[in-house]
C-alpha cells in the first residue's frame, strides 16, 4: 500500500515543481437539466435534495447534514445528528466521566474521537470539558460537542478522505461545522425563536429551553448582520454501578524480617491465587444542573461584487454543577490486609462473587463529591475575506483565535469508612448488575472518616490563526485549476492545578454534620435488582463546611504532577491541481507540515528537585519535538452513468498526539497504587487511508451507495504500564505505582459501508446505513472506539401540515480506553429516538422529540464481559417547543 502513496507523492512533488505558486480550485457549475414542470421541494425533502447534491458533485468522499436535516432530528446538538450518518460513532463522554444522554465525542470509522478533526467554518475551534479528569488526565485533542448546539448550524460537511486544502490534525477525517450567514438569506429580514422545555423522566425534572436569532440584509446584498442566543438549561440524574478496575490476590505476601508467607486468603481458597477481583463496587448516584448559554454575531460587508469579509464570532458556556456519590464495597482493601473472605468463587480468572463476615473492618469506602461552579466554556472570533484579483485570480484570507477552558474552582469531598459483613455476586457479567449486601448502608451509624479533600483546577486551551489561499483558474486540457496556500496556528494548552487539599488531624475526630439526607428513592429502579439502594447521603452544604474547617490548604497543597504545559508552532503549505474532463474529476496535491512542540513536566525527583510540596520532590523539565510532514493526497470521481458515480482517494495524514498524552500530568488513584501519565517524546500519529466508493442516485433524493476504506497507521499511540513512585495521601507513605503510559506503534483499521435513502410516496421516506470496521494495534489489541458494527434505520412522513421521524441507531462494543491501568470496554447499546413536528399557520409550528425512548442502560466491562465496570441508567428525555419564523 505504501508504494501507492510514494507514486503519488513523487506525482505530486513533480507537478508542483511546473505549476504556478498561487491558485485556486472551485468545481465548475452542473447545468440543470431541463424540465417540463417546476417541482418545489420543502421541508425534510429539501434538505435531503440539498445534502445530496452536495456529496455529489464533491470529488473525495463526504457526507453532509443541511440545517433544516438538523432543525427537524431529535436532536439536541451536532453530535446527535452526525451520529446518524455512514460510518460516524459518537460517545456519550470523554472518558472517565462515564456515560451520559447526550453525545459529547465524534469519531469517523472506528478510530478514537482525538484523530478527528473538527473546525468551525473551516477553523479550528478550541475546548473545553466540565470533569476534572477529563481536564488534567484524560485531555484529547477532540472537540466537546455539548458545547455546540444544532441551532448555530447551517450546514455540516464530513470529509472522509483527505485532500491537500484541508487542515491536518485528522488522522481518519475532518468535520467542518457551517454556521448561518446573513447575506445567504433569502428575505432582508428573519426572525427566529424558540420556547420551550425539557423533562427528564429518571428525576421527573422540567427545565427552559429558548433561542432566538434575527438576520438582516440590505437589498443590494452589500451589508449583512446576525445575531443569535440560546439558553438551555438540564437537570440530569444518573443511577449506575461502578466496579473501580480490578487488582490481582497474590499468592504469598511479605512477611517478618524480609520474608514472603503464603497468602492467608489463598490458604483458606486456593483458587483465589492469581484471580482478578474488583477493587471496588459501588452504588453511583450522580445529579447535575447544566445551563448552555451563548450565541453567535456574524457581520458581512461585500462593498463590491469583487470583494468581500466576514466578521464572526461565537460564545457558549456549560455551568456543570454536579454532586458524584458512589457508597462501594472496598474489596481492595481486604485484599491489601489478606482478609480471608467466608465464602469466594473463581471464574475464569476472576472473583465472581465473595462474602466476609461481622466485624470485617473498613467494609464500604464512601466517597461523596461535590463540585460547585464546575464548567467549560468555548469562544472564537474569526475574519475571513475574498479578493477576486482578476478573472482567473481570486485570493482568500483568514486571521482568528480561539479559546476554551475547563474550569474545577473547587471539589469539597468527604470519603467515609463503614465496618460489617458484606457480599457481592457478579456472576451475571454485563447482564445485569451485581447483586451487593449490606446491613448498614442505611444509616451513617458507626461511620468514620477515611479522608476528606478539595481540588482547584484549570485546563485553557488557545489557538491563533492565520491562513492564505489562492486560486488560479487554468482551464488548460485536464488542468482545470491549481489552489495552492499557506498556514500558521500558534496554539497552548495549560494545565494549572494550584491545589489538592487534604485531611488535617482533625478529619478523624470529627464527622460532617448528617441532616438524615438519603438518596432518592426509587435510585437504581432502571437498573434492576442487585446494587445497595437504602443509602444515606450528606448535604453538599455539610460537606463544604466540613472540608473548610478540616482540610488543609495552601502551596504545599501544591499539585505538581497534574500539572502540563504544551505549546506547539505549526506551519503548513498545501498546492493542489483540480483536473478533470468529461464525465470526470479529481485533485492531488502536497501539503507540507511543520511541527515545533514544547512540552514542560513536572519530574518526578529529577535532577534539581522541589521540595516544597506534600506530594514530594519534583523538577520542572523541558522537553522539545521538532517534526515534518509530507503529505500527499490524489482523488478521482467518474461518472459512469447519469446516476452513478465512482470515487478514488489515497492520502498520508497526521494528528498530534493528545495534550494528555505529551503533557506529562499524572492522575494517581491512591487507594489502588495506579495512576495514568504521560510521554513527551512521543511521535504524531500517521497514517496512510485509501478509500473507494461506488453512488447510485437512483431516484429524486434518493442513493444507493457501497465504500470500502483502509487505514494504514504506521504510527499509533497504545498504552503500557510501568512502576514509578510517588507520595500516597491515603495510605501516608511513598511507593510504586502502576502507571499507564502512551507508546508509538503501528496499526491497521479496515472495513465498509453501506447506505440507503429514498423518498417513497406520499410523504414517506427511510434511510438506512451500514459500517463494519476492524482495527487492531500490531500486538493484536483493538483500536481505541473501534466498534466492529455500526447501523442506522430512520423513517419519516411529511406533508405540509405535519412531519415525523423514527430513528433507530446501534454501536457494538468498543474499547473505551484504560481506566485505573485496566481495560474499559463498553458494550453493545441501541437507541430509539423520535420527533413529531406540527405546522400553524404558515409562521409557527410545535415541535415534540424524544429521546432514548427505549431506556437503554449503558454497560461497561474490563478485559472480558464476566469482568463489568459500570451501568448506567440515564432515562429518557422530552422536549416540547414552539418555534416562530418571520
Amino acid at each position: 500500500m505504501n508504494t501507492i502513496v510514494t507514486a503519488i507523492r513523487a506525482g505530486v512533488l513533480g507537478f508542483s515543481l511546473l505549476a504556478p505558486a498561487i491558485v485556486l480550485a472551485q468545481s465548475a457549475p452542473v447545468a440543470p437539466a431541463s424540465t417540463i414542470e417546476e417541482v418545489v421541494v420543502t421541508g425534510i425533502r429539501y434538505s435531503l435534495e440539498q445534502a445530496l447534491e452536495v456529496k455529489r458533485q464533491a470529488v473525495g468522499a463526504e457526507e453532509v447534514i443541511k440545517a433544516e436535516d438538523i432543525g427537524k432530528l431529535p436532536d439536541k446538538n451536532v453530535a446527535d445528528a452526525l451520529q446518524r450518518l455512514p460510518g460516524i460513532n459518537t460517545a456519550s463522554a470523554a472518558g472517565g466521566e462515564g456515560g451520559f444522554d447526550e453525545n459529547d465525542r465524534v469519531a469517523i470509522r472506528g478510530t478514537s474521537p482525538s484523530l478527528t478533526q473538527t473546525t468551525v467554518n473551516g477553523h479550528a475551534v478550541a475546548s473545553g470539558d466540565w470533569f476534572i479528569l477529563d481536564q488534567f488526565s484524560l485531555v484529547g485533542r477532540s472537540v466537546s460537542y455539548t458545547l455546540l448546539p444544532s441551532e448555530i448550524v447551517n450546514s455540516v460537511v464530513v470529509h472522509k478522505s483527505q485532500s491537500a486544502d484541508l487542515t491536518e490534525g485528522g488522522v481518519a477525517g475532518s468535520i467542518d461545522i457551517q454556521t448561518r450567514h446573513p447575506l445567504d438569506f433569502k428575505k432582508e429580514f428573519t426572525a427566529e425563536a424558540y420556547v420551550g422545555a425539557e423533562y427528564g423522566d429518571l428525576g421527573s425534572n422540567t427545565s427552559p429551553q429558548g433561542n432566538a436569532l434575527f438576520a438582516w440584509r440590505n437589498d443590494s446584498r452589500t451589508v449583512g448582520i446576525l445575531g443569535q442566543a440560546f439558553y438551555e438549561e438540564r437537570k440530569i440524574r444518573r443511577d449506575g454501578q461502578e466496579f473501580l478496575g480490578y487488582t490481582t490476590i497474590p499468592a504469598t505476601i511479605a512477611g517478618p524480617n524480609n520474608t514472603t508467607i503464603p497468602n492467608p486468603m489463598v490458604t483458606a481458597f486456593p483458587d483465589l491465587a492469581g484471580a482478578a477481583i474488583p477493587t471496588e463496587i459501588g452504588s453511583a448516584l450522580f445529579t447535575q444542573t447544566r445551563k448552555r448559554s451563548g450565541g453567535t454575531i456574524d457581520l458581512q460587508f461585500a462593498p463590491t461584487d469583487q470583494l468581500s469579509f466576514d466578521l464572526n464570532g461565537f460564545y457558549s458556556k456549560l455551568d456543570a454543577d454536579n454532586y458524584n456519590r458512589n457508597y462501594m464495597l472496598f474489596l481492595v482493601n481486604q485484599v491489601t490486609n489478606s482478609r480471608v473472605p467466608s465464602s469466594a468463587t473463581v471464574v475464569n480468572g476472576t472473583v465472581v462473587a465473595a462474602a466476609w463476615p461481622a466485624g470485617t473492618p473498613n467494609a464500604i469506602v464512601y466517597d461523596e463529591i461535590s463540585r460547585p461552579g464546575a464548567g467549560a466554556e468555548t469562544y472564537f472570533i474569526d475574519l475571513s475575506g475574498k479578493l477576486q484579483a482578476t478573472d482567473r485570480l481570486t485570493l482568500t484570507g483568514q486571521l482568528g483565535y480561539t479559546h476554551g477552558l475547563g474550569n474545577t474552582p473547587s471539589q469539597p469531598a468527604y470519603e467515609a469508612c463503614q465496618n460489617g459483613a458484606f457480599s457481592y455476586d457478579m456472576s451475571a457479567g454485563t447482564s445485569n448488575p451485581a447483586s451487593v449486601t449490606y446491613a448498614g448502608s442505611n444509616s451513617p451509624a458507626g461511620a468514620g472518616t477515611c479522608w476528606s479533600w478539595n481540588d482547584i483546577e484549570k485546563a485553557t486551551d488557545q489557538e491563533t490563526y492565520g491562513q492564505l489561499d489562492g486560486l488560479w483558474k487554468i482551464d488548460a486540457g485536464a488542468l482545470n485549476a491549481f489552489k495552492a496556500g499557506v498556514r500558521y496556528a500558534e496554539h497552548k494548552h495549560i494545565v494549572k492545578f494550584p491545589e489538592n487539599g487534604g485531611c488535617l488531624g482533625t478529619c478523624w475526630s470529627t464527622f460532617p454534620n448528617y441532616t438524615g439526607g438519603m438518596y432518592p428513592s426509587n435510585f437504581g429502579t432502571g437498573l434492576g435488582s442487585g446494587p445497595l439502594t437504602n443509602i444515606w447521603q450528606l448535604s453538599e452544604g455539610a460537606i463544604a463546611d466540613y472540608v473548610a474547617a478540616n482540610v488543609s490548604t495552601g502551596p504545599s497543597r501544591y499539585y505538581w504532577p497534574g500539572e502540563s504545559d504544551v505549546e506547539e508552532s505549526d506551519w503548513a503549505a498545501y498546492a493542489m491541481a483540480v483536473i478533470g474532463g468529461e464525465g470526470w474529476k479529481g485533485n492531488f496535491g502536497v501539503r507540507v507540515v511543520s511541527t515545533h512542540e514544547y512540552s514542560l513536566v513536572n519530574v518526578s525527583g529529577g535532577s534539581n528537585p522541589i521540595s516544597t510540596s506534600a506530594f514530594g520532590a519534583y523538577t520542572p523539565t523541558v522537553f522539545t519535538n521538532n517534526y515534518l510532514d509530507i503529505l500527499p493526497s490524489a482523488s478521482l470521481r467518474f461518472d459512469l452513468a447519469k446516476d452513478l458515480v465512482l470515487r478514488f482517494s489515497a492520502a498520508e495524514t497526521m494528528a498530534r498526539p493528545d495534550y494528555s498524552a505529551i503533557g506529562g500530568a499524572v492522575s494517581l488513584t491512591d487507594i489502588n497504587w495506579v495512576g495514568t501519565g504521560g510521554n513527551p517524546n512521543l511521535k504524531p500519529i500517521r497514517s496512510a487511508n485509501y478509500d473507494s466508493t461506488i453512488e447510485w442516485y437512483f431516484a429524486p433524493q434518493s442513493l444507493l451507495s457501497f465504500g470500502l476504506f483502509y487505514m494504514d497507521l504506521s504510527s499509533y499511540v497504545d498504552y503500557s504500564t510501568s512502576q514509578i513512585n510517588y507520595f500516597n495521601q491515603f495510605y501516608n507513605q511513598t511507593g510504586p505505582y502502576t502507571i499507564t503510559s502512551p507508546y508509538n506503534t503501528s496499526a491497521q483499521d479496515r472495513g465498509f459501508e453501506i447506505a440507503y435513502q429514498q423518498t417513497l410516496w406520499r410523504g414517506f421516506g427511510v434511510s438506512g446505513n451500514f459500517t463494519h470496521a476492524t482495527g487492531h494495534t500490531a500486538d493484536g489489541t483493538p483500536l481505541v472506539g473501534a466498534s466492529n458494527t455500526t447501523y442506522n434505520l430512520t423513517g419519516f412522513y411529511e406533508n405540509r401540515l405535519f412531519s415525523a421521524r423514527l430513528a433507530y441507531t446501534y454501536r457494538s462494543h468498543f474499547l473505551v480506553g484504560l481506566d485505573r491501568s485496566f481495560d474499559e470496554n463498553q458494550d453493545s447499546v441501541g437507541s430509539l429516538d423520535a420527533s413529531v413536528n406540527v405546522n400553524i399557520g404558515e409562521h409557527m409550528r410545535i415541535s415534540l422529540d424524544a429521546l432514548n425512548l427505549t431506556d437503554e442502560t449503558l454497560k461497561y466491562y474490563g478485559n472480558n464481559t464476566s469482568q463489568p465496570r459500570a451501568f448506567y441508567d440515564n432515562g429518557r428525555q422530552f422536549y416540547l417547543g414552539l418555534h416562530a419564523t418571520f
